[in-house]
């Protein structure tokens, strides 16, 4: 990587499979105060079994942050123990760099394919370029899941457009990570206050892109159930809002799920949004009952 492109300021989302255990959150995230590098953001979900830390910092450090995390997930994590609704494939499930604006992008791709080499050299943990890092095929990382759940198997097949970064087979303890490049995204959980899993995957698939009538362009939808809590959950991926509004989302499913005599309750913005992603509504109006204004991607 170049020297301008590791002096470009970037975000970095890791998505870790631990959501449970306090201790083992705590060490994951101090693993990323590396010079040059700020935790702007912890989200875990024990339904999910899941972190995500929202990070900023040069390309360089971000990449540092980024290997030194995998090698403590897969010291902490163990896919086979691992109990989480949300489809994964490595302890350190996935690691975007993130763009704020296109100009960035080419320090974004040169940090994830310098963080791919690393984690596969250093850590011994096979990774997949996804996003923009792939190159034309773009893969997204649920085409790498399947939407299995554990530890990976022995014949797990790559998709043909992917380019692998490992020194060897794969280590089914800590699975593979994905790294990839891309613009900001906004990670959007909406409960159904009453409804079942049944309801909530056919609202996830009307909603997606792709899905009854077409969907919503960039929208990636899952229908889960949260133990926890007792409720079906609608978890989403907003690829760009400006594409897709973030209300236009909520109220499609909203819709989606009158549509079967259900209601949507509460909404969960998981980890930071874009400010514009906020013009013209309210938090209120989009079902979130607390909203942080640390939680708007900084703009410098």
């Amino acid at each position: 990587m170049s020297d301008d492109l590791m002096d470009t300021d970037l975000m970095a989302v890791p998505n870790c499979s631990e959501g449970t255990h306090p201790d083992r959150i705590e060490r994951l995230v101090a693993t990323c105060w590396v010079p040059g590098v700020r935790v702007l953001d912890v989200h875990s979900d024990a339904d999910h079994d899941r972190t995500v830390i929202t990070l900023a910092g040069s390309a360089g450090a971000l990449v540092d942050a980024g290997v030194a995390l995998a090698i403590a997930a897969a010291e902490v994590i163990d896919l086979g123990a691992q109990r989480g609704v949300h489809p994964r494939v490595g302890a350190l499930d996935v690691l975007p760099f993130v763009a704020l604006d296109e100009s960035r992008m080419p320090a974004a791709i040169a940090a994830a394919n310098a963080a791919a080499a690393r984690i596969a050299t250093e850590a011994c943990i096979p990774c997949f370029l996804y996003g923009r890092a792939a190159g034309p095929g773009r893969e997204r990382p649920a085409r790498f899941r399947h939407d299995a759940i554990g530890t990976m198997p022995p014949d797990f097949p790559v998709p043909d457009t992917a380019r692998c970064q490992t020194p060897g087979g794969v280590w089914h303890r800590a699975g593979v990570t994905l790294v990839g490049a891309r613009g900001p995204l906004i990670a959007w959980n909406m409960w159904l206050d009453d409804g079942d899993l049944d309801d909530a995957r056919a609202i996830a698939a009307a909603v997606r892109e792709g899905g009854r009538d077409g969907g919503l362009a960039g929208v990636r939808a899952l229908g889960l159930m949260c133990a926890r809590t007792g409720l079906a959950q609608v978890s989403m991926n907003i690829e760009d809002s400006r594409r897709t509004p973030l209300s236009d989302v909520v109220a499609r499913v909203r819709s989606e799920a009158a549509r079967r005599g259900r209601i949507i309750g509460a909404s969960e913005l998981v980890g930071l949004v874009p400010r514009d992603a906020l013009t013209g509504v309210t938090p209120a109006s989009l079902g979130l009952p607390r909203f942080n204004p640390a939680q708007i991607i900084p703009e410098d």
